[in-house]
């Protein structure tokens, strides 16, 4: 019987070697003076900011999700990593937290250094929009678990909050506004649908120029989450912020009742945002009810905030100095019975 060899089980630790070789600049880029060890260490030790009365840390953790099938097929990856962020600091910075770090995890079958070099790449970027430090993360490469070329991720951020400061809807009240913060697009949720109609009832491809588009289908379906910690950091210190919704997997009607005391609605106005065009294509192509499209994606709002109606004017002044184009969506109202009203 032949010696075998790591390697010739189909895990190349020597190439993985130089994968964070090729990633570490990024990754650097991304550290603040209180990340306490560097590339390497068992354990990613960060030191936690002074100042607060009583600290909460707030957690959160997700994926990309079938959006990376997208990715294998423009076979462009270093886009993906910023959703990753995305999907995980937005939702701390719903509670009120300022992020801190964010750990990485890929899986593939595979390890090619470069495209691991360029999905991390995504990952810092999103790092920085995202305020947080890139403290670790881990590469496994697991052969004949995935497909050729395939690979999973998914992220794990940490942020803090003053006990006293948390955000969590409780305060929100009838007459109370609602700021929408435009989505990017479909950021990265309901792509199984997505990718069954456009790419296999449709035949689309991801270099299609569909109508109703003006770009390729591909663009607009691999445009990266937006990031919302600059917003957040120009007005939660400063104002009464009473409740934060990021729209993710499930839109409106999944994601928004989240964040609601019991007895009040969020009652929501068309036509005072701008939904993306990926949107209408969508919905004509695939028949789907108005109902189902504010049940599955952002439709063009990836977070809402609510503020006390004497708030309103001074916190859209605020998130547009900090390079936002925010838009009033709807109000808070008394309801026994819905908790989410879309009308004209």
């Amino acid at each position: 019987m032949a010696n075998l060899t790591y390697k010739d089980a189909g895990v190349d630790t020597k190439e993985g070697a130089r994968a964070v070789d090729l990633m570490k600049e990024n990754v650097k880029a991304t550290f603040s003076e209180n990340v306490l060890t560097g590339l390497g260490s068992f354990g990613s030790l960060y030191k936690l900011p002074g100042g607060m009365k009583e600290p909460v840390l707030v957690s959160g953790t997700d994926g990309v999700g079938t959006k990376l099938k997208v990715a294998f097929m423009m076979d462009r990856h270093d886009t993906v990593g910023i959703d990753c962020v995305a999907m995980c600091v937005n939702d701390v910075l719903c509670q009120g937290a300022t992020p801190l770090f964010f750990l990485d995890y890929i899986a593939t079958g595979k390890v090619t250094a470069e495209k691991i070099a360029d999905i991390v790449k995504g990952v810092a970027d999103g790092c920085l929009q995202g305020n947080s430090a890139l403290v670790g993360g881990e590469t496994a490469e697991m052969p004949g678990f995935y497909g050729e070329g395939e690979y999973d991720m998914a992220g794990f951020s940490v942020g803090i909050v003053d006990k006293d400061k948390m955000i969590t809807g409780a305060k929100i009240e009838e007459g109370n506004v609602i700021i929408g913060l435009p989505s990017s697009g479909i950021h990265s949720n309901g792509y199984s649908l997505v990718r069954k109609l456009l790419f296999e009832q449709m035949g689309y491809g991801v270099d299609t120029m569909v109508e109703g588009l003006d770009e390729p289908l591909g663009e607009a379906l691999l445009r990266p989450t937006r990031i919302y910690a600059k917003q957040c950091a120009a007005v939660v210190p400063n104002f009464d912020i009473k409740g934060i919704c990021h729209i993710t997997g499930g839109g409106f009607y999944e994601n928004v009742p989240r964040v609601l005391p019991e007895g009040i609605a969020a009652s929501f106005k068309k036509g005072t945002w701008d939904i993306p065009p990926i949107f209408s294509v969508i919905q004509r192509d695939g028949e789907i009810t108005e109902t189902e499209m504010f049940s599955t994606f952002n439709m063009g709002i990836g977070m809402m905030m609510f503020v006390a109606a004497e708030d309103r004017d001074a916190v859209m002044d605020a998130l547009r100095g900090a390079g936002e184009d925010p838009k009033i969506i709807g109000e808070a109202v008394h309801s026994d019975t819905d908790k989410v009203i879309i009308h004209e």
